[in-house]
């Protein structure tokens, strides 16, 4: 699946604007705030209905406009697709109205039908939080990654997620003795089965990320590896825990409380004979801690790549990469890992300096200029 174009109507700095994309490289060039994140942010808001930044959507609208507009023409060879956002900010000339609405082909739907018809990676300079920022980062990576390959697990998050706040305002409920214990034992239920699904999956991914190879990176001598610090729900967990989760009307486990930690290998440590890869924690490091921030960064392009396998392998098809001004994070070797992928998928990227983009990929690449004024 590509996208070979998209329309922009009130988002951000974007006031009307048409943009068309190469079925193979396309570079978007233009000094800062002239546009190209956002322009990158509405290609991912067609790919996983959710902004890459910090935010609530109605913030992506131009200021003084009551709504914005992202249109996006997909598709394969046998079929084309147009993929619609609508997003307000809940009222349009004194009408009340959805924050955000989703068409296919001019057809309202879910967005749990809506994600996941134009699988993307995304790598931007924030990806370092990945390995130094807090756990709720982690988690929504982990999330934006399966809502586009399985639709059971969107709507497993969907569910688990208004379970959970259901849950809280019954503890609430409870320690200000509005609520009996017993009404706790239908959402218990509910959490378990549904965490134990949304924990499964992305233990899968992980795994698969741990079990990637790619000769690239080898050749840098590094060896690195994902650690899932799940939360286990289950009854005995909600049992022990039931005092101090009314005291605090929070639910104190389930996914919603998982971490994935980056380890780096110990080159000063080796392995045992006939010991798996993964199988002594001793040999690994906190990267967040031990790493240098050249390693960090090998870290994310590593699981980038391999999350750009993983979405090949579950879906059969190849996943739109978005490479949002990395180029100026990476020094000249891992750039050239970059310019080796670009070919195995559509991809877009954006740079502020031409001169780190060598000019044969120019002449490859369709080329878009922003000037950075609103259009």
């Amino acid at each position: 699946m590509i996208i070979s174009q998209i329309t922009l109507l009130n988002f951000r700095n974007h006031k009307k604007r048409n943009f068309s994309f190469s079925p193979d490289l396309t570079i978007v060039v233009g000094k800062n705030t002239s546009g190209k994140t956002n322009l990158m942010e509405a290609v991912y808001l067609l790919s996983t209905a959710r902004s890459f930044r910090h935010g609530r959507d109605y913030q992506t609208i131009t200021f003084n406009r009551e709504m914005a507009r992202i249109k996006g023409l997909v598709g394969t060879d046998d079929e084309t697709k147009e993929l619609e956002i609508t997003l307000t900010r809940g009222e349009v000339t004194g009408i009340k109205t959805p924050l955000k609405k989703f068409t296919i082909n001019g057809v309202s739907k879910r967005s749990i039908d809506f994600v996941g018809i134009l699988p993307s990676v995304l790598f931007w300079p924030e990806d370092m939080e990945l390995v130094t920022g807090s756990p709720t980062i982690r988690r929504h990576y982990l999330d934006s990654v399966l809502i586009q390959i399985d639709r059971e697990y969107r709507r497993t998050l969907n569910s688990y997620e208004r379970a959970l706040r259901q849950r809280n305002k019954l503890l609430e409920a409870i320690r200000e003795n509005q609520a009996d214990r017993q009404q706790l034992l239908f959402w218990d239920q509910l959490l378990i089965k549904q965490g134990n699904y949304l924990t499964g999956k992305r233990e899968e991914f992980i795994s698969s990320v741990n079990e990637t190879e790619l000769p690239a990176l080898l050749k840098t001598g590094a060896k690195y590896m994902l650690y899932y610090d799940k939360s286990i729900i289950s009854h005995l967990r909600f049992d022990q825990l039931r005092p101090a989760e009314i005291a605090s009307a929070v639910t104190l486990v389930g996914p919603h409380r998982d971490d994935m930690i980056f380890k780096i290998r110990n080159p000063d440590i080796k392995s045992e004979e006939n010991e798996t890869e993964f199988e002594n924690q001793n040999n690994y490091k906190d990267l967040s801690l031990y790493g240098s921030r050249g390693e960090q960064r090998l870290a994310v392009l590593w699981l980038k790549l391999s999350e750009l396998r993983y979405m090949q392998k579950e879906t059969g098809e190849r996943a739109v990469l978005l490479l949002d001004d990395i180029f100026s994070e990476l020094d000249h070797e891992h750039r050239e890992i970059i310019f080796k992928i670009l070919p195995d998928q559509q991809s877009i990227l954006t740079v502020t300096d031409k001169h780190l983009i060598p000019e044969e990929r120019f002449r490859q690449a369709k080329v878009i200029e922003l000037s950075g004024e609103y259009e």
